[in-house]
């Protein structure tokens, strides 16, 4: 599950589970101290930590950011360094403890039951679970009988973006993923349209002013039930194995596409015996 819907408003789970463990953490923490609120510390080593795993993740990806400067600003794009952010977390934390011993018991409580919350909620929406390339029939818009989703990667790296023409972040995002296809021939790049007639896709696409291949449609949006986001646009990244590397929930800029798309191209290999390269004709 990547992302639910909240009324007209499509959340990604990932970060919702972050908020409610850091809550939920924090008010256990200042449970059975008089007087004193070490539930502070926790958020302050919450907003610790998220500056840290952005500013590693900058650095790592530093050549299309400064580029690009105004991305860094992006928090939206998904790029953080999570190892780099839970270290300065938990060194903040150690910090308030030695300053004040009588907080550390409550701190490392609130660790632990942070931790278990966000464990326990991302295994219970599929958060450590990889799956492969789902087999949702899709129908191509230059024509052409149905295939499915592994047929139209056909064994190479693919980013699979979900999007549909009323979708504000859709458009926002769809010249920079359009530039990407022109310039990445190892990389394939398939856009499927949820849930709009082929006019309509057709009418959008015309007005974009880039050339896009391999536009296909879902009418009954049935790719993004399979892969658990019904937030639009979605963009999910498969090796040439067929095996999901990462997806994001929201716009993409051009410096988050670009590390990802290294990402994609580092884990490039050829398809194994039994993958999802789709049978020759």
């Amino acid at each position: 599950m990547l992302s639910f819907s909240l009324g007209p408003i499509g959340l990604p789970v990932g970060p919702v589970l972050l908020l409610v463990a850091l809550v939920l953490a924090a008010w256990w923490a200042d449970r059975g101290v008089a007087g004193e609120a070490p539930g502070t510390a926790v958020y302050q080593a919450a907003l610790i930590g998220l500056l840290a795993a952005r500013l590693v993740h900058l650095v790592l990806h530093a050549e299309p950011y400064l580029a690009a400067p105004l991305a860094m600003l992006d928090l939206r794009d998904g790029g953080w360094s999570a190892p780099a952010g839970a270290a300065a977390g938990a060194a903040w934390l150690a910090w308030r403890g030695w300053r004040r011993p009588h907080w550390r018991r409550p701190l490392a409580r609130a660790a632990m039951a942070g931790l278990a919350l966000w464990l326990a909620g991302a295994a219970l929406t599929g958060r450590f679970h990889r799956p492969p390339l789902p087999a949702t029939a899709l129908l191509p818009l230059d024509g052409g009988p149905a295939l499915d989703l592994r047929r139209a990667a056909a064994g190479r790296p693919v980013v699979v973006n979900l999007w549909a023409s009323w979708c504000g972040p859709c458009r926002a995002e769809m010249p920079t993923l359009a530039a990407a296809q022109q310039r990445e021939p190892r990389v394939g790049f398939l856009f499927v349209n949820q849930g709009e007639p082929e006019d309509t896709v057709r009418r959008y696409l015309a007005g974009l002013g880039t050339p896009l291949r391999e536009v296909l449609r879902d009418p009954a949006s049935g790719l993004g039930r399979a892969v658990g986001s019904p937030a639009l646009p979605t963009t999910l990244f498969y090796d040439a194995r067929g095996r999901l590397v990462d997806a994001h929930v929201g716009m993409l800029n051009g410096p988050a596409l670009d590390s990802r798309l290294r990402a994609l191209r580092a884990g490039d290999g050829p398809p194994s015996p039994g993958s999802n390269t789709p049978p020759q004709p």
